[in-house]
């Protein structure tokens, strides 16, 4: 399939940054959302990006003016009907992905793929919500996206091979590295990386150590990149919530229980980066 043209549904820091890349790989992008605020909030995330990048000397003014205008927005998702690709990537709820996949079944035609940016909800959950149960994917892009070189690609027991196949090829396009997941709560990197953060976030409720010494230990002593905490605040508290429940509904394991400190932040609002306040303080 030739995707000419490629539908966003979403324009936070996963929605802004999926729409970024498609545009910078020469695809035509229409990102929706359901206020033009957040539409222009999203615009912002995408336009701070690109002058990142051009700072860097790694692409020219005119080209990043040219990536800008390949972005349409709209708060009307029927305008998904014009792409030959939609993605969702709304916030971590079933029930809100439910409908917008049911929405997208009855507004693009039977031959468009339906991809899902979901970080652990299992995709054949999600399409079941429609009549095109093989057209239904997993593409899971990684946070922050411009940077991350990884897609996740999840099949759900009915996706066909050849949309699998079309959105292997699709994210090689984008510049990312694709690797393939089977349709398991958390899939591959979420099965493996929340539990290590729900773990810190134990051994800070625990006393074990400070957020700092916690942080510390990952970083210089097996060597990742950014402390598990850190990785928490930037995912987003409430994110990282929604994914250990996931995890524990769908694998009924008190291994998967999300620690009550967790839950207790994202009560109080303090989801991270995105609000100023999470294991650490923003400005």
């Amino acid at each position: 399939m030739d995707i000419k043209t490629y539908g966003v549904v979403g324009s936070g820091q996963m929605g802004s940054g999926i729409a970024q890349v498609a545009a910078m790989s020469g695809v035509d992008v229409i990102m929706n959302d359901i206020k033009q605020d957040f539409l222009d909030v999203g615009m912002g995330y995408i336009k701070k990006s690109l002058e990142r990048i051009v700072k860097k000397g790694k692409m020219t003014e005119a080209d990043m003016n040219a990536v800008l205008g390949r972005i349409t927005t709209t708060v009307d998702l029927k305008d998904m009907g014009k792409a030959d690709y939609v993605i969702e990537a709304a916030t971590e709820n079933e029930e809100i992905k439910y409908d917008i996949f049911r929405r997208l079944d009855e507004i693009c035609t039977p031959d468009i793929i339906l991809g899902t940016n979901t970080s652990s909800i299992p995709i054949g959950r999600i399409a079941a919500e429609t009549k095109r149960p093989e057209k239904v994917i997993g593409m899971h892009f990684m946070h922050p996206v411009p940077v991350m070189k990884l897609v996740e690609v999840i099949c759900g027991i009915a996706t066909s091979e050849e949309t699998f196949q079309v959105t292997w090829d699709l994210s090689e396009k984008f510049g990312k590295t694709p690797a393939r997941a089977n349709d398991f709560p958390g899939f591959i990197s979420n099965r493996i990386l929340m539990p290590m953060i729900n773990e810190a976030v134990f051994a800070l409720f625990q006393g074990i150590g400070s957020r700092e010494d916690i942080d510390t230990v990952m970083k210089l002593g097996m060597n990742h990149p950014m402390g598990p905490l850190e990785l928490a605040d930037l995912i987003g508290l409430d994110t990282c919530l929604a994914i250990m429940e996931t995890l524990h509904d769908g694998f009924k394991d008190s291994k998967y229980r999300p620690c009550s400190l967790l839950r207790k932040y994202v009560e109080a609002g303090w989801l991270g980066r995105k609000t100023g306040r999470g294991f650490y303080e923003y400005e």
